[in-house]
């Protein structure tokens, strides 16, 4: 089957957090057979910020983010099977949105891939008239890149006839342990964009942490933060590209996730960073959020902290060989449960289910 999948970037992790999970899900989905084309704009610097060259598994289309390009792309959702468009493109989301439900064919599969679900309804809850009210009606189904039983509960609240979360996982192709590199060494590493929802949970669980402990090194990498108020014991790298995120997970003593607050919110939202750490065996410290335990052991695989003074807590009181042990302990688990391998068969039955029930209502 051809899926037209229309997405903020493949090819670069630049202010784009998704890209390694769409790489991870839709190669998955390409090593079962699916021929898929992927549509992103030329915009915001990626295309000039890239981690990869279009791979062999998938077609790679760059468009300009005019009005035209977008209409050279669509215009291609008439040739696939399953159309698919994921929130936060950043250019045209509203148009690319309703353009794949006009354009697209009667038979085909109509899906919004939400990556952000817990911020999209928020935005729906305050606006009648949205894009995805507006087209939820005409839509087959809407997949999330997490968000657990309060967004599926909410999405079919607004009349989504199928909400499936797909979560965030590991390619042991690309994430994996690697030998420390002394560009990334430090006591507690971060890695993340400055962005308005993460900014104040990034100064609580990171920043205090640094402060509490004076005397001990911390690193934080991703894009905005040079413009910050840091302690003297903070170093900030800037943009990680995905070819360094190994090195970066593997050297510290420990690497912190910290969730948006909108993720954190409704829980259920384990971002990209947690499977990339655990999949190089770091040692990984979370702020908490509801579901943890269903893709890492509290205790045994990961330590999870309440506030900043948990993370110096945990931090002072960690040792190498504990460090060592919970990071093996982590990658062992998210080898055997939470693969994009795993991933994609969720999807590729989800995708099946629905062909077949078009097929009985035809």
């Amino acid at each position: 089957m051809k899926i037209a999948f229309y997405g903020s970037s493949l090819l670069s992790s630049y202010w784009n957090g998704a890209a390694t999970y769409y790489r991870g899900i839709l190669k998955a989905l390409a090593d079962r057979g699916y021929d898929i084309s992927f549509y992103e704009p030329d915009a915001f610097d990626r295309q000039q910020h890239r981690d990869i060259d279009p791979p062999e598994w998938i077609r790679s289309v760059v468009y300009p983010a005019t009005t035209n390009g977008l209409n050279s792309v669509l215009a291609e959702a008439g040739d696939a099977d399953i159309v698919i468009k994921a929130n936060g493109v950043g250019v045209f989301d509203a148009e690319l949105l309703d353009g794949i439900v006009a354009r697209s064919r009667p038979d085909a599969l109509r899906i919004f891939w939400d990556v952000d679900a817990a911020a999209t309804l928020d935005e729906m809850r305050a606006d009648a008239g949205h894009p995805v009210l507006r087209a939820l009606p005409s839509l087959d189904m809407v997949l999330t890149y997490g968000g657990g039983p309060p967004v599926v509960d909410a999405y079919r609240g607004f009349g989504a006839d199928i909400c499936l979360p797909i979560y965030n996982a590991l390619d042991p192709e690309t994430h994996f342990p690697v030998a420390p590199d002394s560009r990334f060494a430090c006591d507690l590493a971060f890695l993340g964009n400055r962005l308005p929802d993460r900014e104040a949970r990034v100064e609580e669980f990171f920043t205090t942490p640094a402060r509490l402990l004076p005397d001990r090194g911390f690193l934080i990498g991703g894009n905005g933060w040079e413009s910050g108020s840091l302690p003297a014991n903070v170093r900030h790298r800037g943009h990680v590209y995905t070819a360094e995120h190994n090195a970066f997970n593997c050297t510290p003593l420990a690497v912190l996730n910290v969730a948006r607050d909108s993720m954190a919110a409704v829980g259920f939202s384990p971002a990209t960073r947690v499977f990339e750490a655990a999949g190089a065996g770091a040692c990984l410290i979370t702020d908490a959020w509801e579901g943890i335990e269903m893709f890492l052991r509290p205790d045994e695989e990961v330590l999870v902290a309440r506030d900043g003074q948990d993370v110096a807590e945990l931090l002072d009181g960690l040792t190498a060989e504990r460090a060592r042990t919970i990071g093996g302990a982590a990658l062992a688990r998210v080898l055997t449960e939470h693969t994009y391998e795993l991933r994609g068969a969720v999807v590729d039955q989800a995708f099946r289910e629905r062909r077949a029930h078009q097929r009985v209502a035809a």
